[in-house]
């Protein structure tokens, strides 16, 4: 039998299926989603089997080495994913497959250098005369790294080119992934006899020792080593006299990473639903009984109760014997949100996201290929779960932007779930208080069926919204950047005995840095934006390379010490709110102060606590949280989003602050919301503040359907980036001229124009936007086209990016 094997390199001159024989030892492990080894040229490489067949048309076929794994990690519908996402998106196979896997399981090339076997005495005396200490480790430890060879002193690629040829030394490439195990240490029981023995024996002063073998008497099986240690109060010393006896003996076995070892859910049942949700949940159960696929809108307000809708949907495809997923947000995948699903679900639920170590994502991902775990929650990635018997899509909040991949594959995650819901023929739920206009477009028009929850749970009332215009605040005389409205109500709050949330879309101190003489702002080096001051360590960062460099004394452009922060960021609001309230106890939450693991988990159990009076934070506190206590939300700046040069700028500015204050008056308490702005007048801050979402959406798609963008047309962008300003400029001409003269009459090309920031990480950035009407016909000559001007430039240095926008109905 033939295998056809994507090997393990994202390159145009291999971007196609390889045969390789399956040797007889392997017949019936290989399988469609196979891992395994292939020779290739001159080395071993990785590769994914994507097709078996009788036959090729290659006379001289190579065998496949190795097969990685038992079971393949890619299923045949996720291969079939991978193969239909390189089409869509314009990647190779092998990068698709690449986004479905965990990390551990890419494969890792490393070069080793041996001592030749037959190298004798009289070459070795010589050989440790000219390389010294290289030629001791390579004694000593039989191999070495290729890169540690390079660090020795003199020791250079021609040096170990040279000894290769002189047949001194050999040079192997291997090839392997990153998995490892974790093993736990089990204290095992002899049997009851020699147990009763050890008790006669052992002397009154033992008693430690006495205590271990009594409690095996009892309990009759084996223990954990740490599980023991905590219950008995013992050592590990006292249990390892025990082993020495033969009365016990160590067992070291292979268990799961599990993230929330150490943690107790306490089991709850299934709320009763509210008439509207009651409707809702009967219209999920249509097409679930049905066994058809359907995308729903479950459109319901902040505090509507659709978290518990869902729950519920799974329970009751559990009880049919299929599985779901349910995708959430990564920063609304708050210990919350898991606790909910884990209480309900118990030990059915994997979890996967980025918080988790490697091991411990491994594991998950494990768990769930061997269909240990029939619900999986998570973020993006999680899409690509290997269920095998999927009856149920989940996505929560699903007009966050953080769905869609940045990187190749660009791929938008509500899209993959769709393709993966029509092959199971399974149930796809969108869920959201401000779909994105895209969705809502099309559960207005009836491609998606409609489930609006217009009513809070119990009757709650929407909070109440104020809309601070800070230009006023300025004509007061009030400075500082909390308005005289939000002040008194953060007071008012915290004398009642309840919290506070305070949002800025802005981590930092300030935005800038500039002299006040020069006008010069400091920016990144390698990147056309300015730097960002970080009070807490004194120093400015780039939020896009990651440069860091200490706040300098004196202006570096003009020696002025009239250096000023402009702009603000939480670091800076923290600051002020200790100021201006010095009797208040702030959390405050960013990138920043939750880099460590379980510090996102660990800040919002304070708060929770009543630890802190305020909680401030960036997106992360947006959405997806819930305490019973916070009647109160302050958004500082509004403006943060609203004038971004980009189509949907005022869509997620709507999104934000209508996600932000149902974080307010959740439970008993009436809530507040005030929101800080200096474009108070602005259609999507005013309908926010007034709760019309209906109007909201009819304005922004007539806005949208006037300037001719999504929904009412495709879009694909091209980014171009390149070392060279000019040549940039000069290839970016010369593809757009090409480009044009191909399109079809229903397209629009503009650009190519700078990108909004024109360098990043020392490369100069340039865009084009293709509008289209969206069919298949034009879709196929706008990717063929694609495919071909990378071509057209001639130049190596060149990198083309395409990302598609849409309504994401293919």
């Amino acid at each position: 039998m033939i295998a056809e094997v994507v090997i393990d390199i994202p390159a145009k001159p291999v971007d196609r299926p390889f045969d390789y024989r399956i040797p007889s030892k392997y017949q019936g492990e290989v399988s469609i989603g196979s891992r395994v080894k292939v020779p290739f040229g001159s080395r071993l490489i990785l590769g994914y089997v994507i097709g078996i067949k009788e036959t090729s048309t290659v006379t001289h076929l190579k065998e496949i080495s190795q097969v990685m794994d038992l079971i393949p990690p890619l299923t045949e519908e996720l291969v079939e994913i991978g193969l239909r996402m390189s089409e869509e998106y314009l990647c190779y196979p092998i990068t698709a497959f690449h986004a479905m896997l965990p990390n551990v399981l890419k494969g890792t090339y490393q070069k080793w250098i041996y001592l030749h076997p037959e190298v004798t005495e009289e070459e070795r005396r010589n050989l440790r005369l000219q390389y010294g200490d290289f030629f001791d480790l390579l004694q000593q430890k039989q191999a070495c790294l290729w890169e540690t060879a390079l660090s020795y002193s003199g020791i250079t690629e021609a040096t170990i080119k040279k000894l290769l040829a002189e047949k001194h030394i050999l040079v192997k490439e291997q090839v392997s992934d990153r998995r490892t195990q974790q093993k736990v240490r089990w204290v095992v029981p002899a049997d009851r006899q020699t147990l009763a023995q050890a008790l006669q024996k052992l002397s009154p002063r033992k008693k430690q020792q006495k205590k271990i073998i009594e409690f095996f008497m009892q309990r009759g099986s084996a223990v954990p080593l740490f599980e023991l240690l905590k219950k008995l109060g013992t050592t590990r010393t006292t249990v390892k006299a025990c082993v020495d006896q033969k009365w016990l003996k160590w067992e070291d076995r292979i268990e799961y990473r599990d993230p929330y070892r150490g943690q107790s859910f306490s089991p709850t049942k299934p709320l009763p639903l509210t008439d509207e949700q009651r409707k809702a949940f009967e219209v999920i159960l249509e097409p679930m009984r049905d066994e058809r696929y359907e995308s729903l809108l479950l459109h319901g307000v902040t505090g509507s109760g659709k978290t518990e809708i869902y729950l519920q949907a799974i329970d009751q495809i559990l009880q049919k014997g299929k599985e779901a997923i349910v995708l959430v947000p990564e920063i609304s995948l708050t210990p919350q949100m898991v606790r909910r699903f884990k209480e309900r679900l118990g030990s059915k639920v994997a979890v996967l996201h980025s918080g988790l170590s490697s091991g411990e994502r491994f594991d998950e991902w494990q768990r769930i290929r061997n269909g240990e775990s029939p619900v999986v929650i998570g973020a993006r990635s999680a899409i690509f779960a290997p269920l095998r018997k999927i009856g149920l899509i989940i996505i929560d909040e699903e007009h966050e932007s953080s769905y869609k991949q940045e990187e190749n594959p660009k791929y938008h995650a509500r899209t993959i779930a769709k393709w993966r819901a029509q092959k199971h023929q399974a149930v796809l739920i969108l869920g959201s208080a401000t779909p994105a206009v895209e969705s809502y477009y099309l559960a207005r028009t009836g491609y998606y069926r409609w489930i609006p929850l217009r009513e809070r749970v119990n009757q709650l009332p929407y909070p109440s919204i104020h809309v601070v215009d800070m230009r006023e605040e300025m004509q007061k005389g009030n400075r500082s950047i909390f308005s005289q409205k939000l002040s008194e109500q953060l007071l008012q709050c915290v004398e009642r005995g309840e919290q506070a949330i305070l949002f800025l879309n802005r981590r930092g101190f300030s935005t800038f840095v500039m002299c006040r003489e020069c006008g010069e702002a400091l920016q990144c080096p390698s990147c056309d934006i300015s730097l960002t001051y970080h009070q807490t360590n004194q120093m400015m960062r780039c939020h896009y390379c990651g440069y860091g460099e200490p706040l300098p004394h004196n202006c570096p452009s003009c020696g002025s010490k009239h250096i000023r922060h402009f702009g603000m960021g939480t670091q800076r609001v923290e600051e002020e709110l200790h100021r201006h309230f010095p009797d208040l106890r702030v959390i405050r939450m960013d990138v920043d102060t939750t880099r460590r693991k379980g510090a996102h988990q660990r800040l919002l159990s304070l708060f929770a606590e009543g630890k802190a009076h305020v909680l401030l934070g960036t997106q992360m506190v947006a959405k997806g949280l819930d305490f019973p206590k916070v009647t109160l939300v302050g958004v500082i700046a509004a403006d943060t989003v609203l004038h971004l040069p980009d189509f949907r700028a005022a869509e997620r500015t709507f999104q934000l602050l209508t996600q932000v204050s149902g974080r307010a008056g959740r439970h008993d308490q009436p809530g507040n919301v005030v929101i800080q702005t200096y474009h108070g007048d602005h259609y999507s801050i005013q309908l926010a503040a007034q709760h019309k979402i209906a109007s909201f959406y009819r304005h922004e798609s007539l806005l949208r359907k006037k300037h001719i963008y999504p929904p009412f047309c495709g879009l694909f962008q091209l980014l171009f980036t390149h070392p060279r300003r000019d040549q940039l400029f000069q290839l970016g001409q010369k593809i757009a001229t090409q480009l044009k003269a191909k399109l079809p009459n229903n397209c629009q090309l503009l650009g190519p124009v700078p990108a909004i920031i024109p360098r990043i990480k020392n490369r100069y950035r340039l865009q084009m936007i293709i509008k289209y009407n969206e069919n298949e016909e034009t879709e196929k000559i706008l990717k063929e086209q694609f495919r071909t001007i990378s071509a057209l430039s001639m130049d190596d240095e060149l990198r083309i990016s395409v990302n598609r926008e849409g309504t994401f109905v293919s």
